[in-house]
C-alpha cells in the first residue's frame, strides 16, 4: 500500500502539487521523509505536517478483515478463464487483487492466453465477464488486434454477431507499448490513472522478462542487483494496484535453462516432463526471488506438434494439476474429458519446476493438426 498515490489518501491538491514538485508523489515518497524536511517541502506548520503524516499512514496501512468476511464475498473473488476444468481446480478462475504469471516456451500461447483473457474481460457479467476495460501493456510488439477480433468472434459467434459488439470490446482494450524497462516502470506508475479512466477490470503485461533480460546482463557485475531492484519495484506496484482496485493482473514470463541437479527426482515423472539432461534443464525465468513475488504460476509446455499442457506449478488454493490443450481459432480449448481424468501430479519448488520445450520431442510442423497450423505460425 506504500505505492498508493497521495491524491487517493484525502492530502489537499495544493499540499499535493506542492510535493509533487519534488518527486513526492505516493505514501511511501512522504513517509521516508522527517517531519522537518515535510514542513520545508510542503510549507505546512509542525502540527499540520504531524496530523498530515499521521493521515497518510492510516491511509496506506492495510485494513483487518476476517475469514468470515472473506469467506461472504467468494463469489467475487474469482475471474473465469472459460476452461471449466481450469476453474474448478483454481476455485473459481484466476484469483482478483492478485498476481497470476503465465509462463513458458515460445509458441506455446501465452500471448493469446491474454488475448483471450481480454476478449472475456470486456463481456457483460452474465455471460461471465468483468463488463470492463482492460489495460494491456506489450513489451514485445505480439499484440494482434486481428487476432483479439478472431478470438472474439470464434469463442462467441452469437454475441459478436453483430460488428458493433465487435468494435465496443476492442475499444476497451486499451494498448501500450512499452519497449525498455524504463518505459515499463513509468508506464506502471502511471498504472493508477489508467486503471481509474479507462474502468479497467483486467491489467495484463506481456512480458515482464522480454525488456529486462534484454537490458541486463547478469553476468556483468551489479547487473543482477539492479535487475532484482527493478523486478521488485515492479512486483510491489502491480501487487499494489491488483490489491487497491480489487482486479487480477496477468504476467508473462520466459524460460532459461537451469543449470545444476534438478532436486527432486520424481518431479519430472509427470507426463510432459522436460527430457533435458539431468546437467541443466529449462525452468521458468527471473529466479526464484521473482517466483514468491507472484501468487499464482501457470506453466504452459509442449507435450507434441500440436497439442500443449497447462501445469499450476504455484497457488494458494489449487493442488499441482496438469490440463492438456490446444491452440484454436477461439483461442485456448481443453483436450479431454476432465470430470472422470486424473489431473494431479507430483511437482517441485514452482522456482525450479521443470518445463518442456520443443527439442523434447521431434517436432515437425507437418505433422501438426493442420487447422491448428495456421495458428501456430501466428504464435
Amino acid at each position: 500500500m506504500a505505492s498508493k498515490k497521495l491524491r487517493r489518501t484525502g492530502v489537499s491538491l495544493e499540499v499535493c502539487e506542492r510535493l509533487k514538485r519534488h518527486q513526492i508523489e505516493s505514501c511511501q515518497d512522504l513517509l521516508s521523509l522527517t517531519p522537518l524536511e515535510v514542513m520545508r517541502l510542503a510549507g505546512q506548520s509542525y502540527q499540520q505536517v504531524l496530523m498530515l503524516l499521521q493521515s497518510v499512514s492510516k491511509a496506506c496501512a492495510p485494513s483487518m478483515t476476517t475469514a468470515l468476511e472473506v469467506w461472504k464475498q467468494r463469489a467475487d473473488l474469482c475471474f473465469s478463464t472459460s476452461l471449466p476444468a481450469l476453474d474448478r481446480l483454481l476455485q473459481g478462475g484466476l484469483p482478483r487483487g492478485t498476481l497470476t504469471e503465465v509462463t513458458g516456451p515460445s509458441g506455446c500461447g501465452k500471448s493469446q492466453v491474454c488475448m483471450m483473457l481480454s476478449v472475456l474481460a470486456t463481456l457483460p457479467k452474465y455471460m461471465g465477464g468483468l463488463d470492463s476495460g482492460v489495460i494491456y501493456i506489450d513489451t514485445e510488439a505480439a499484440f494482434s488486434a486481428e487476432r483479439l477480433v478472431e478470438i472474439a468472434q470464434s469463442r462467441f459467434p452469437d454475441y459478436f454477431c453483430e460488428k458493433e459488439r465487435v468494435l465496443e470490446m476492442a475499444g476497451r482494450v486499451h494498448l501500450f507499448q512499452e519497449l525498455t524497462c524504463q518505459d515499463v516502470l513509468d508506464r506502471l506508475e502511471r498504472l493508477e490513472e489508467d486503471i481509474i479512466s479507462s474502468k479497467a477490470g483486467l491489467v495484463i503485461l506481456d512480458s515482464v522478462a522480454s525488456v529486462v533480460r534484454k537490458e541486463y546482463d547478469t553476468t556483468l557485475p551489479g547487473n543482477l542487483s539492479h535487475r532484482s531492484n527493478l523486478l521488485g519495484q515492479e512486483a510491489a506496484t502491480l501487487k499494489y494496484l491488483a490489491q487497491a482496485f480489487h482486479i487480477p493482473v496477468v504476467l508473462t514470463n520466459q524460460i532459461t535453462t537451469h543449470v545444476g541437479d534438478r532436486g527432486e527426482r520424481g518431479a519430472a515423472s509427470f507426463r510432459g516432463a522436460s527430457d533435458e539432461r539431468d546437467s541443466g534443464y529449462v525452468t521458468a525465468a527471473l529466479g526464484n526471488t521473482w517466483s514468491h513475488s507472484v501468487n499464482t504460476r501457470l506453466i504452459v509446455q509442449y507435450v507434441d506438434a500440436h497439442q500443449r499442457q497447462i501445469v499450476i506449478a504455484k497457488s494458494p488454493v489449487a493442488p499441482f494439476a496438469v490440463l492438456n490443450y490446444t491452440v484454436q481459432k477461439e483461442g485456448i480449448r481443453l483436450e479431454g474429458n476432465y470430470d472422470n481424468q486424473e489431473v494431479l501430479h507430483q511437482g517441485t519448488d514452482p522456482g525450479l519446476q521443470p518445463i518442456r520445450v520443443r527439442t523434447g520431442f521431434n517436432y515437425n510442423l507437418t505433422q501438426a493438426n493442420p487447422a491448428a497450423v495456421g495458428h501456430l505460425k501466428r504464435l
